[in-house]
């Protein structure tokens, strides 16, 4: 389910919780569905306890997951934050074209290699 980078500068929390992000948008995991146990979790990963539990909080904090006092923590509804992930990633891109527009590219240079990327 979950391949940490130990090579990977980003601290391991910030992975757990990106790599729970990316199954929470993709659908893999599913609204109201429980998550994983913190103290499971961290013998599957053989991490501490503490980082799955600050992994967890990050991803309350952001929406992603909500906690039921003494059941567990259970996936959100994604819908809201599938559409802020996707208006994120047009953002980024209208900065990149932005920035490769600067540079001499064209509308048809980013066109190009987006058809590219679909073979």
């Amino acid at each position: 389910m979950i391949i940490l980078d130990y090579k990977d500068a980003r601290p391991i929390y910030e992975q757990v919780a990106e790599k729970f992000k990316a199954l929470i948008l993709k659908g893999v995991l599913e609204k109201d569905e429980q998550m994983p146990s913190v103290r499971s979790l961290a013998m599957e990963l053989s991490i501490n306890p503490n980082t799955i539990q600050k992994a967890y909080a990050e991803l309350e904090r952001q929406g992603y997951i909500y906690a039921v006092k003494g059941r567990g923590n259970f996936i959100s509804d994604s819908a809201g934050l599938l559409n802020g992930k996707k208006e994120e990633l047009k953002e980024r891109l209208t900065e990149l074209y932005r920035e490769g527009k600067e540079f001499g590219m064209t509308k048809a240079d980013f066109t190009e290699y987006l058809n590219r990327l679909e073979e």
